[in-house]
């Protein structure tokens, strides 16, 4: 009940704090009030477990944490009520735009209701626990690893300081709030499962909210808003054509397609399902972060149109936006710093998504008036990104580098054109297309703005992983579905208006007209979903009976670690991905090393040093090397390897009391 209470705050304080978007819709306030609240919700629990925790030394810092928060929310949440009460303020369900299109928003609710419940079913289909068994499908569960055991360090834990669970004993070089809101709902008592998909559909299906009333408010189409989800859903790619082909020509085609059960593609790591509605699955705060993007990016769309509206060209149009009182001088600053304060409190809930709103939103700078407003959008967000960062990270929080060409192998120009074409059929190729086939400036500026984590990705690198590039690819595929959606429904109805421009055309080619506009907007559908559609296809087989990974929820290995370690205790362990051990919450000196490695930590330093805690037959050199590396617990399970050696048990039986062993002897823990 606690975390219902928890969620329920949430939506309410957001619905105080939800900045002002200059048009009061339902579909806006609803995924903005999740949004904002989250934030100040989030950040202040936070906040209070911190301090709790790490400065006054609390073994309970998330009781303190929520009880002060939540008293805090309730009581600026009755004086509002209470003022609203006595200034008998306006109805605060008016505004929202329902006069004169009830049949519209009862269809759009209807909508709505459909994905929400689409939602829900999807993110319990991948992760859900039943009979006491916690189930990870196998295209997700690599990266639910990481998150589920960020998740328990808080439930479960006392990880203030917050340290990164797969390399323990250091900072947390990897956005953790998203995992920090789900731990805490969890100790409020929401199963992990619960609290894990029901934030995850909170967020997806607020940004596709948003989307929506973007792709309605650019295209002045609803029929284009609901195509611009279905073009979220299923990517656009030339794979799946191919892949019929081939196995066409070998004549296997219908025996394949049945039996598949690995993502199609042809280039570098599609396979992992990189293109494809997975990432939402796997990566579930990232639509969180869409969500904040599309949000600042819905308040900034004033500016682009009042400076698209200007009527000059050529010089005079450069000089007037960038040489003039009228470019720079602030139209909004208090929604300026609002934006700004979203974005750069969104840093560590999804770092990828900030940038990629800053480039975007960069790029409308160049086509709008207010320009100071932009400025102080983006160093406000720089400010309170660089703050966190400097409280989260010991060094430098990223290892920025020129890298051209992101994934394609041939880097020249022409190679990585071809990339894109492989990777995304004509969608990427086809933008530009799109782009000088747009008559007002407004809706250029939009487009080209929409291209720029695209040039980002395939020029810059962040991390030692390029390959996590892919996340600023996809929000630049997610919002440019919006001219995709327009095209297409241009096609469908565009035949017919031409033609009825026409005074002397005949009805017999009215309706040819009308009929040739359907069939090209459908067959332009179906190359743009096709791949997608099949790659859903492989997400339910991949992650159904049969293709998932169990975990006890009720194991005594679980439940010892959980009771017996302390903050600082460090735990060295084979390197797990996710299990009985990773549930409860612990440190571990070094985990799964490709999680740690991709962060930008130094796991090839500390796989050298485990391999010799393990493998050794000298006990001083061992109990040296333990105690420099502050390791408190030594877990040994029955047969193990290490980076592909054997271990040896004798040794660290020498050195150390066996305090664990588990039922059927398999795992046991000694304590250094």
């Amino acid at each position: 009940m606690l975390g219902v209470l928890y969620i329920i705050f949430i939506f309410l304080l957001g619905k105080e704090l939800t900045p002002k978007t200059g048009h009061s819709r339902l579909w806006l306030f609803l995924p903005a009030a999740f949004g904002t609240g989250t934030l100040a919700m989030g950040w202040a629990t936070y906040g209070a477990a911190f301090f709790a925790g790490a400065c006054f030394g609390a073994q309970e810092p998330l009781f303190w944490a929520n009880l002060a928060v939540m008293a805090g929310t309730a009581l600026f949440l009755g004086l509002v009520w209470f003022r609203r009460v006595r200034s008998r303020g306006a109805d605060p369900g008016a505004g929202w735009g329902l006069s004169g299109r009830k049949r519209k928003f009862w269809g759009e609710a209807a909508f709505f209701l459909l994905l929400f419940v689409f939602l829900t079913w999807i993110m319990f289909y991948v992760f859900y626990i039943k009979d006491g068994i916690l189930y990870s499908g196998f295209t997700v569960y690599g990266d639910y690893a990481p998150h589920t055991a960020m998740m328990r360090s808080f439930s479960r834990g006392n990880n203030f300081p917050t340290q990164y669970p797969h390399f323990g004993g250091e900072d947390v070089k990897y956005h953790f709030m998203f995992q920090f809101l789900v731990g805490n709902l969890e100790y409020l008592g929401l199963r992990i499962d619960v609290a894990y998909n029901l934030v995850s559909v909170f967020s997806l299906l607020g940004f596709l909210m948003i989307l929506y009333c973007l792709a309605q408010r650019i295209t002045g189409s609803g029929k284009a808003g609901v195509l611009t989800v279905v073009f979220f859903f299923f990517r656009s790619s030339f794979s799946f054509f191919r892949y019929v082909w081939e196995h066409l020509r070998a004549g296997d085609l219908i025996r394949t397609l049945a039996e598949n059960t690995s993502f199609i593609g042809y280039t570098p790591n599609e396979d992992w399902g990189l293109w494809n509605f997975n990432v939402y699955l796997n990566q579930r705060h990232l639509a969180f972060g869409l969500l904040i993007a599309a949000l600042g990016l819905w308040i900034y769309l004033d500016w682009t149109e009042a400076g698209c509206a200007h009527e000059e060209r050529g010089l005079v149009w450069l000089k007037n936006r960038f040489f003039t009182k009228t470019a720079w001088k602030s139209r909004n600053m208090e929604r300026a710093l609002a934006v700004g304060m979203m974005l750069g409190l969104t840093a560590f809930w999804n770092g990828a998504a900030v940038i990629g709103a800053l480039l975007i939103l960069m790029g409308l700078a160049v086509f709008s008036d207010g320009k100071l407003d932009y400025l102080v959008t983006a160093l406000t967000a720089v400010l309170f990104s660089v703050l966190q960062t400097k409280i989260f990270i010991w060094g430098s929080a990223v290892e920025t580098s020129f890298y051209w060409g992101f994934l394609a192998e041939d880097k020249s120009l022409a190679g990585v054109l071809w990339y894109l074409i492989q990777m995304s059929g004509v969608f990427f190729v086809g933008a530009a297309v799109l782009f000088f086939c747009l008559k007002k400036r407004f809706h250029r500026a939009v487009l080209a703005s929409f291209l720029f984590p695209l040039v980002f990705a395939f020029c810059m690198s962040l991390t030692p992983d390029v390959t996590v590039n892919h996340k600023y690819i996809m929000i630049s595929y997610a919002f440019l579905a919006i001219f995709w959606s327009w095209a297409v429904t241009a096609l469908f109805r565009g035949g017919k208006q031409k033609m009825e421009k026409d005074g002397q055309a005949s009805g017999k080619r009215l309706l040819t007209g009308k009929l040739a506009g359907k069939l090209l907007a459908a067959l332009l559908t179906f190359c743009l979903t096709a791949t997608g559609i099949y790659d859903f296809v492989i997400i339910l087989r991949n992650n159904g009976p049969g293709h998932r990974v169990t975990v006890s929820m009720e194991s005594s290995l679980t439940e010892w670690l959980s009771d017996h370690l302390e903050r600082r205790d460090l735990v060295l362990t084979p390197e797990y991905s996710i299990n009985e051990a990773t549930m409860s919450g612990m440190m571990m000196y070094l985990g799964w090393p490709y999680y740690a490695w991709s962060a930008g930590y130094d796991t090839y330093g500390r796989a050298a040093k485990a391999v010799e805690i393990y493998t050794s037959a000298d006990a001083d050199a061992v109990k040296k090397l333990v105690e420099q590396e502050k390791i408190t617990y030594i877990l040994y399970e029955e047969g193990m390897e290490f980076e592909g050696q054997a271990c040896r048990e004798d040794t660290i039986k020498e050195l150390y009391p066996l305090v664990y062993q588990s039922e059927d002897g398999r795992v046991r823990i000694y304590e250094t």
